[in-house]
């Protein structure tokens, strides 16, 4: 079964050095994640559960061809969403604590 796996952060963090330093262009996820789910990638469009209330920052990852996009409590997703190639891995801002959710189906 092809799978979108969803995690959610709540931003980004900046990586520093043991002096407390900044490095230059270091950014990465504030770990530990909040939360993971996976949605299922078919024939017909897929959504995943709302993301938790202080979610901002999502990784996708696709193990396989898929179109997906995102809404406010619902979302479908169809073939001319945007389009995620097998094994792509993306990272995208939301709005913090607005029921946002994304929806998958598969693009071969």
């Amino acid at each position: 079964m092809a799978t979108l796996y969803v995690t959610e952060f709540t931003g980004l963090g900046n990586a520093g050095s043991d002096f407390g330093t900044v490095v230059s262009g270091a950014q990465a996820p504030i770990e530990p994640e909040l939360t993971s789910q996976t949605v299922a990638i078919g024939g017909a469009s897929t959504s995943s559960s709302p993301f938790n209330v202080k979610t901002t920052l999502v990784r996708l990852h696709s193990d396989a061809i898929c179109s997906l996009t995102f809404g406010k409590g619902t979302a479908t997703a169809t073939a001319i969403h945007r389009r995620f190639a097998a094994n792509q891995t993306e990272y995208f801002v939301v709005p913090k604590g607005d029921n946002y959710v994304v929806a998958c189906i598969t693009n071969v």
